[in-house]
């Protein structure tokens, strides 16, 4: 059998035909749009001829609430499906459509970055709804302003410029923000104005936000900075105690940084600088009120006018009190009483005293406590060489321990008197200039010596006890408080080396006078003295008090030779170094 090959004519209508089928498939595939016939309308649902084997069909809902359809209407559709598995019919969308061509539309309109004006139609999650003609976009909460905005609800129904920052295809819908361009027209307005700054210049600010260091102050587009050093001319421990926030002032452009956009502001030197004129307003001696404003270890700075401090140094507290810390005396805030003591302009200080507000005491003490005087008084307080009375508030007098006893040598006041104990004394001398009372307690009483040669007398025989022990001796406390020196030499008839190994604290002996001088106010003693006779101790006292005496050596087996000793006894009791309970 004989096969027939087709004709040229009918290979070319075949190619047609493929091609035409091919351009069908074409036309009717998911998502394209189509544009169809209206064939007929049942119920709710519209017959769409889009010239395909079958029709499809839409929801009546899709054209709109109160629109009139009808048989032969053209209109345009979205091919959903080709053939539906369960009904296989055309499934179209007249609503996605008509979302496809509006978009298509917005995309021809709008490009990012573009600016356009619309109104905020609702708040929503995360941001507001705008309107823009036809087309609904979102403004993200953080882009309604440039700074964070809590509530959203006042913006509604309000219309304003918007920059597009982003078109999203995926969702179909336009990003807005109102913040960048905003941004945008501070930024040209910043840049204005900084090229537009002078140094010495004032402007009017807000205060915007304020720091411990200081407060940063809007200039109407850009802000400076108020540092707290320029804010008064006066002590500003904090800048919220001179401005608050939202606090609209004048300024003065203290300096420009165009390059790091960086302005320095002053408040302060809008005013005249009140130190200009200090001393014709504050001159030496005037008596002035004040506030104190700081406390320090040293002094306290009280705030005489606005902006000018002075210092009152602890020195100038009191006439009498000696005062350790500012604080003990004054808390910031009391309202004081001062007087201006110095002026110093070119550094700004001011020295100011509270004590010259009160007469000094000192002025008139010879009066009250004039030489020669008793007085009554407290110990308070103890040195080393002597004892602080109190006669009167902020006034003590000093007992020097040389004042302290007729009859005994005291090394330290705490021997005789004890903080505390009210003591009768006499005025010795008064300077009011260093504001020193010297006072004698053993002035106040009888002096024991005009009687010690008579209750005394050389060779007579005493008792004692030993109050202290010293290197080249032993001190006898007798009766009335006095003292006699036993020396060394004069313990035993043995050689002593060392007093301690003889005697003891304490310890009662019996010895005899061998040397009564009232001037220098000693008592020699001697127990080795209490074997002699009469008449050793006769020629014993008699060497004592020969003047000139050579020192001989000691003898060997009688004992010790007695040249030379009043040179010893007057040596030992010019010892001052010696402590009591002290031995050899």
């Amino acid at each position: 059998m004989a096969i027939r090959k087709p004709t040229p004519a009918a290979a070319r209508s075949a190619a047609m035909a493929e091609i035409l089928a091919a351009s069908e498939e074409s036309k009717f595939k998911n998502g394209s749009l189509i544009e169809g016939t209206v064939s007929a309308i049942k119920g709710d649902d519209v017959f769409v001829d889009i010239g395909y084997k079958s029709t499809g069909t839409i929801g009546i809902d899709e054209f709109g609430e109160g629109a009139e359809v009808k048989v032969g209407d053209k209109v345009t559709v979205m091919l959903r499906e080709l053939e539906n598995d369960k009904t296989g019919m055309v499934v179209l969308s007249k609503r996605a459509a008509d979302d496809k061509i509006r978009w298509e539309k917005i995309l021809d309109r709008y490009v990012e970055g573009c600016v356009v004006t619309g109104t905020i139609k609702s708040a929503v999650r995360g941001g507001l709804l705008v309107q823009i003609d036809d087309v609904e976009a979102f403004l993200p909460g953080s882009q309604v302003e440039v700074a964070p905005v809590k509530e959203l609800e006042p913006y509604v129904g309000q219309t304003f410029d918007f920059k597009v920052i982003k078109i999203s295809n995926e969702r179909r819908n336009l990003i807005v923000s109102r913040r960048e361009l905003i941004e945008g027209q501070l930024a040209e307005k910043k840049a204005e104005l900084l090229a537009s700054l002078q140094k010495g210049e004032v402007r009017k600010g807000r205060v915007k936000n304020i720091t411990d260091f200081g407060a940063f102050v809007d200039l109407d587009g850009i802000d400076g900075l108020l540092h707290i050093t320029d804010m008064s001319w006066g002590r500003v421990k904090h800048p919220s105690e001179v401005l608050k926030v939202g606090q609209e002032l004048d300024v003065m452009v203290l300096d420009v940084d165009r390059d790091r956009e960086r302005i320095s502001l002053g408040l302060k030197q809008t005013t005249e600088n009140p130190w200009n004129s200090i001393q014709d307003r504050f001159p030496v001696g005037a008596r002035v009120s004040g506030k104190v404003v700081n406390l320090a270890a040293y002094g306290a700075f009280v705030e005489i006018a606005p902006g000018i401090e002075g210092l009152v140094h602890i020195s100038e507290f009191s006439w009498t009190k000696r005062v350790a810390r500012a604080s003990d005396v004054l808390s910031v805030g009391d309202e004081v009483q001062v007087v201006v003591l110095s002026v110093d302009v070119e550094n700004q200080k001011i020295a100011l005293g509270i004590r010259q507000t009160q007469a000094n005491p000192w002025d008139t003490v010879q009066e009250r406590f004039p030489v020669g005087s008793k007085i009554k008084g407290k110990v308070r307080n103890f040195t080393a060489y002597g004892a602080f009375v109190e006669l009167e508030e902020g006034i003590d007098g000093m007992i020097h321990v040389s004042d302290m006893s007729w009859t005994r040598k005291i090394n330290h006041p705490s021997e005789c008197l004890q903080k505390g104990q009210e003591v009768e004394a006499v005025v010795l001398d008064v300077n009011p200039k260093d504001q020193r009372i010297s006072l004698g307690l053993k002035q106040a009483q009888t002096d024991p010596w005009d009687e010690i040669a008579q209750k005394f007398p050389v060779g007579s025989v005493v008792k004692g006890k030993v109050s202290k022990i010293a290197s080249f001796g032993a001190f006898i406390e007798l009766e009335d408080g006095v003292d006699g020196l036993v020396h060394i030499s004069q313990i035993s008839d043995q050689r002593v080396e060392k007093v301690k190994d003889a005697l003891a604290v304490g310890q009662e002996v019996e010895a005899r006078v061998v040397k009564v001088d009232r001037g220098e106010r000693r008592i020699g003693l001697s127990i080795r003295a209490m074997s002699m006779t009469e008449e050793e101790v006769k020629a014993l006292a008699s060497e004592t008090s020969a003047e000139g005496t050579e020192s001989q050596s000691a003898s060997s087996a009688g004992g010790e030779n007695l040249g030379g000793l009043s040179a010893a006894f007057d040596n030992a009791f010019a010892n001052v170094e010696w402590q009591p309970g002290e031995a050899n």
